[in-house]
């Protein structure tokens, strides 16, 4: 199996014989499909035994709680502790994977390409930022809030009302006008919503080190996408223990801190740190020139944009009602 993606000029090919993690590949990238024409990053994924013995004598270049990366010349090993062992070629980004573990192949091409997706982007001056972002007239509505904070459950909630699109539940990009571009992959589900969604729409998988995931695939929400959005909104989240949600307009340096946290600092964005350092951590200090570029991004969103604190509560149908209204109001 083999499918194709391009991503804002960014393209890709996923290949294997192992159907399920390839297929759940095309499923998350399926608003990028493309043809297999011209250049792209190659991954390819083998179901055998990670093939440890033949790799050269090299001490380990960067440590990550998940992998540990070793360099030999223009070559890259990440090695899963065992589990898959992944090799990159640094001048092409090519990566082959290894693993019996369906799940963990399908994870550690998931998390590759995002973090070459995120770098290239971050070259042509387009970052991630993390958070929800919907459409309502013709709007964006942008809604920061930290890992486990509801981005999905929230962006569900408000897809069930007809004025709403989706840009995307945890990363859609900012352009250096301040507009907001689509990255919508999949959805995650707290445990026990899963019911709510047709069985032909969602899949569970076992990730590394966070445990099992239930999803909904891009095509339950594909009609919902809107391609990009002007500003309109920044909903700085927060939850609380209320049942009622409440919002409050606030000033832009409250957006500015959010955005500060959630793009130009990345913090909940995968990096993919293993595949950016080549020796330690230090290498971030060299960054600051797209530390200012996801600032001046960011800065256009937030001129263009006013801000409101939403305080979220226990009620998911309340909270999607209010930041409706709230959007409707623009």
């Amino acid at each position: 199996m083999e499918f194709s993606f391009d991503v804002y000029g960014i393209r890709f090919s996923v290949r294997g014989s192992f159907e399920e993690p390839v297929e759940g590949i095309r499923q998350d990238f399926g608003f990028f499909a493309a043809d297999g024409s011209g250049d792209s990053v190659s991954v390819q994924m083998f179901p055998e035994d990670p093939p440890m013995d033949d790799l050269p004598l090299t001490d380990a270049a960067v440590y990550t709680p998940r992998n540990v990366v070793y360099r030999n010349g223009t070559r890259r090993y990440i090695d899963y502790h065992g589990r898959a062992l992944g090799i990159q070629e640094e001048e092409t980004g090519n990566l082959k994977l290894y693993s019996r573990d369906p799940d963990m192949l399908y994870e550690a091409t998931y998390l590759y390409v995002l973090s070459q997706i995120g770098q290239h982007l971050d070259r042509r001056g387009l970052h991630r930022i993390h958070a929800l972002g919907v459409v309502v007239k013709n709007r964006a509505v942008l809604l920061p809030l930290p890992m486990g904070g509801g981005k999905s459950t929230l962006g569900l909630h408000l897809l069930k009302h007809p004025e709403v699109q989706i840009l995307s539940d945890d990363s859609p990009f900012i352009d250096r006008q301040g507009r907001l571009l689509a990255f919508p992959l999949r959805l995650g589900l707290l445990p026990g919503a899963e019911h709510h969604i047709p069985p032909e729409h969602r899949r569970s998988i076992m990730r590394m080190e966070f445990g099992r995931k239930d999803l909904v695939n891009y095509s339950y929400f594909q009609d919902r996408v809107a391609a990009s959005a002007e500003p309109g909104l920044v909903l700085v989240g927060s939850r609380t223990l209320s049942k009622d949600c409440r919002v409050e307009e606030v000033g832009k340096l409250a957006g500015l801190r959010a955005c500060i946290e959630n793009c130009v600092l990345g913090v909940g964005l995968y990096q993919g740190l293993e595949f950016i350092l080549h020796s330690s951590g230090w290498e971030l200090l060299t960054k600051s020139g797209l530390v200012m570029s996801r600032l001046r991004n960011c800065s256009q969103l937030l001129r263009r944009s006013r801000v409101y604190r939403v305080h979220l509560g226990r009620d998911p149908e309340l909270n999607a009602r209010t930041v409706l209204d709230c959007a409707l109001r623009m």
